[in-house]
């Protein structure tokens, strides 16, 4: 079928990004008109006056709502939209020029309904960015589950760069309530009413992330408290591997253990990993700096991760408590 393509962006309180998103989208290197709908979610520092500098340059749609979450938003942002296939992205990311074209012309050759892209960092972000960019991705802590090749399993595209068909929205209704988590959420819903997804590696996005050590702890944790609740509603879809960061926790305590009882065998395999780590960032970004960040990057992936794993198993699989009771702080409702 013709692809008309509709970019689906829910901001709230960042008009500083929407403002660098749509800079990028102005220089793509795509020929066909496409439309861009922005959805307001509520914010108080609204994006209103960086988008009107765009208006008569872009095709551009403007939605404020009250606050209902980022899942609400993109399903109110594709119910608006004009097109037949969106492009769902966080407003922190920046588009490479080619972009578009790339994502054209693998649909072209083999369309799918739902797809997803890799993100990267951007050579303008801080250091701190690039850290908490290398933690994310690399294959020595998330296996690449983010947007690499040779990942194992049918790939779960993420909503930071994502794509939908319009039969496929209407089919599944969108996205759910719960946050962070609505991505896999719609994926495993997909696969169940017969869609397929499929990466596109061409499809890089410059992901900002969270600009703080603090912002980041907090997000990674509610990484690991979704996943228990996903797993409770998807049992066929759990993994042995969710449960590497709590794994790793464990590692961590019984290494500290052994040394005091004279034995730093296991300890010393602790350190070999993070050498490991420091050696992949330095030789991806050629910065000492970086690559010590990378070590604390990780850890501090793995540690809120596998805390909020545990937790959360604890509440849903063990005491049985209701997901949205136990953790309101991670549903929204219209």
């Amino acid at each position: 079928m013709q692809l008309n393509f509709s970019f689906i962006v829910p901001v709230y309180n960042r008009p500083v990004e929407i403002d660098e998103l749509l800079q990028s989208m102005m220089v793509l290197n795509y020929n066909k008109p496409f439309e861009i709908v922005i959805v307001e979610d509520g914010s108080s520092d609204t994006s209103e006056r960086v988008i009107e500098k765009y208006q008569n340059k872009l095709s551009i749609s403007y939605y404020y709502k009250k606050n209902t979450g980022p899942g609400d938003s993109r399903n109110y942002g594709m119910s608006k939209a004009k097109g037949n296939y969106f492009i769902i992205l966080d407003s922190d990311v920046i588009l490479p020029e080619d972009y578009l074209s790339k994502v054209d012309e693998f649909l072209s050759r083999n369309f799918v309904h739902c797809f997803g892209g890799p993100d990267d960092a951007h050579k303008s972000f801080s250091n701190l960015q690039k850290a908490i960019s290398y933690s994310m991705t690399s294959y020595l802590t998330t296996g690449g589950i983010r947007g690499r090749k040779n990942t194992m399993g049918k790939f779960q595209p993420r909503s930071f760069n994502m794509g939908l068909s319009k039969d496929a929205f209407k089919s599944s209704q969108g996205f759910g309530q719960i946050h962070p988590g609505e991505d896999p959420d719609l994926t495993i819903r997909l696969w169940k009413l017969g869609y397929d997804t499929a990466l596109i590696p061409d499809a890089i996005v410059f992901h900002k992330r969270r600009i703080s050590w603090r912002k980041f702890h907090i997000q990674v944790h509610k990484f690991g408290l979704v996943r228990p609740i996903l797993n409770k509603w998807h049992p066929e879809t759990a993994k042995l591997t969710y449960w590497l960061p709590s794994m790793f926790l464990c590692y961590i305590l019984f290494a500290l253990v052994t040394v005091f009882c004279g034995w730093w065998y296991f300890a010393a395999f602790l350190g070999v990993y993070f050498v490991l780590i420091f050696i992949g960032a330095l030789f991806t970004y050629r910065s000492i700096s970086i690559a010590l960040q990378s070590i604390l990057a990780v850890f501090i992936q793995f540690y809120g991760y596998g805390k909020g794993f545990f937790k959360s198993y604890y509440y849903i699989h063990l005491l049985k408590r209701d997901p949205e009771k136990q953790f309101p702080a991670l549903f929204f409702s219209k």
